[in-house]
């Protein structure tokens, strides 16, 4: 080995890299407004990681440095707080997040269906990136909107209801730049620009805030309910196997927005007509 050779120890390499001047003085104004909201600054830490991911996409070596350095921590400190935390990207990424939840309902309703069409159908794994630099698939443990399961995220907006033909329509219209619109909740914009919001900073979309989505009709009957609140008559609904013994099955109206379990998906892989194949590791 010459003395010029390096040996690899499997660790970062440090010192990182500086942002340019022009970004620094752009973080470091957005920096100081957001730490102005906090009385002790380290507090900053969270919508700091949100705002140097919103500049690269993704929590670079520099972007965790630049948040040491501006809350004084060690970049230890910052390290642990960014890879705990999944809403965090450790490495590039595409254009749009598509989440697909794999928890327990949605995947009884078709989440890993959709999730295993959508592997194949994109060519990658969990936590990789189509090779158009679009697309990151993620499989994710919960969106908390149960009641319209199985459900997809792109950049933490909803698709309800969704199937695997539903949800390869989705990522090909993102692919060829087509105009998507979440199911509830504000109109899709980029993964960047969606982690400067998350950073705190207003969302200047003519109508994004007002567009904001809220609760299904099944998520908030408990609230309803402790209210005091007369709930309308139950409505019986059809199992998989035919029609109910009693009563009839709901025939919604055209404007309603339905839970899935008002529709059940023929998709999940516990269903007697797609029978589970046998169990494969992560992203294979």
């Amino acid at each position: 080995m010459t003395a010029n050779q390096e040996v690899s120890l499997g660790m970062p390499q440090l010192p990182a890299p500086a942002y340019p001047a022009d970004v620094r003085a752009r973080l470091d104004a957005d920096a100081k407004e957001v730490i102005a909201r906090y009385p002790n600054s380290r507090s900053a830490l969270l919508p700091l990681l949100h705002l140097v991911q919103s500049e690269e996409g993704y929590v670079s070596r520099t972007g965790m440095a630049f948040c040491a350095e501006t809350l004084d921590l060690t970049t230890a400190e910052v390290t642990a707080v960014a890879t705990f935390y999944s809403m965090y990207r450790r490495k590039p990424g595409g254009d749009y997040q598509v989440g697909v939840c794999t928890n327990t309902l949605c995947a009884v309703m078709g989440g890993d269906a959709i999730f295993d069409t959508l592997k194949e159908h994109l060519g990658v794994g969990n936590n990789e990136t189509t090779d158009d630099g679009k697309v990151t698939l993620e499989h994710i443990e919960c969106n908390a909107a149960c009641d319209f399961a199985p459900v997809v995220m792109v950049n933490w907006e909803f698709f309800d209801n969704q199937t695997p033909e539903s949800a390869t329509r989705l990522v090909d219209d993102l692919i060829a730049g087509r105009t998507v619109e979440p199911s509830r909740g504000a109109p899709l914009c980029s993964y960047k620009e969606t982690a400067r919001i998350l950073a705190g900073f207003p969302d200047e979309r003519p109508g994004a805030v007002e567009a904001s989505g809220g609760a299904g009709p099944a998520s908030l009957v408990g609230l309803k309910l402790a209210k005091g609140e007369t709930l309308p008559k139950a409505r019986v609904v059809a199992p998989r196997d035919g029609q109910p013994k009693d009563g009839q099955p709901h025939d919604p109206s055209p404007s309603e927005h339905l839970s899935s379990h008002d529709a059940p998906q023929q998709t999940s892989a516990s269903d007697p007509e797609h029978p589970a194949g046998p169990a494969a590791e992560e992203g294979e």
